[in-house]
């Protein structure tokens, strides 16, 4: 996505909709959504520093547009699916069997061509965090996590790992040095309980997206925290932003343009350090 291009476009729509933020010729969602009073916000459950137990920046950024759209808010949440394409089914364009119709909105969906092409039955967009993979550690023990993986990773050959498993720091980790690492890869159900390894000594270092470690580990002094800047690694960055129903282009349109607004005034980049996390834009 091109934001220099983008960012324009977007305070353009936001002073227009600076009024009434709705649109007058609103499609049929946004006008039942007018009527309703409200905007029904999907955030994952369980994901720290996003959403948790009804906290984090995903819910704090759905309040900040329910409020630019003169709504109240009802933050949903629910818990991933096997893939993020049921997660879109379930909560943006078809709903659930047990949960019901779906929300307004979902939080927290990647912002990528070949997965919007993939959900076409969504609409993809508002970008409001690059996301990066990094690394907590002892720093007098594992060195920065940059350059050549053969090189920077080998102390864990030695050292011990923590990751969430089954996530893109657990198949890279088990990948790298010809599968060496492998035996000192310890496996966690969340970031939050890997975290809580390193404060506890049984890991050496964490591996997992900047962001949560960030969240997981504020006002944590010991431990250095940055980007794992490694050549193997892919994709070194990932945008996050918004879905709605494909058919939506007008509530698209509005929370775009209330997403402008609040990134021009600094309150998406306040949310994010609220929660001790760095708000990555490019």
């Amino acid at each position: 996505m091109n934001r220099s291009r983008r960012r324009p476009f977007l305070f353009a729509l936001a002073a227009l909709l600076l009024g009434s933020h709705l649109p007058a010729q609103a499609d049929e969602q946004l006008d039942s959504i007018r009527k309703r009073g409200r905007l029904k916000v999907a955030v994952y459950n369980n994901f720290p520093p996003y959403s948790d137990a009804g906290k984090g920046i995903d819910v704090e950024l759905g309040e900040a547009l329910a409020a630019k759209l003169g709504l109240k808010v009802e933050i949903i949440g629910f818990l991933a699916g096997e893939d993020m394409g049921d997660d879109l089914r379930n909560m943006v364009w078809k709903g659930h069997y047990l949960r019901g119709e779906p929300a307004d909105v979902m939080m927290r969906v990647p912002v990528d061509p070949v997965f919007a092409e993939a959900n076409e039955q969504a609409r993809i967009f508002g970008t409001y965090q690059q996301e990066v993979m990094g690394m907590a550690r002892v720093a007098s023990r594992i060195p920065a996590p940059t350059g050549s993986a053969a090189v920077a990773l080998e102390v864990f050959t030695r050292e011990k790992i923590g990751v969430e498993g089954d996530t893109l720091a657990d198949a890279f980790l088990g990948g790298v040095l010809q599968g060496r690492l492998r035996a000192n890869i310890s496996h966690f159900r969340s970031v939050a309980g890997a975290t809580q390894a390193l404060k506890e000594d049984s890991v050496a270092a964490v591996m997992a997206p900047l962001g949560e470690l960030e969240g997981a580990l504020a006002g944590e002094t010991r431990f250095a925290v940055e980007e794992a800047r490694l050549g193997e690694l892919t994709p070194k960055r990932w945008a996050v932003g918004m879905a709605v129903k494909a058919d939506a282009g007008d509530l698209a349109s509005a929370l775009s343009g209330a997403l402008a607004e609040l990134q021009q005034e600094g309150t998406v980049a306040a949310i994010f350090r609220r929660h001790g996390v760095v708000l990555r834009n490019n």
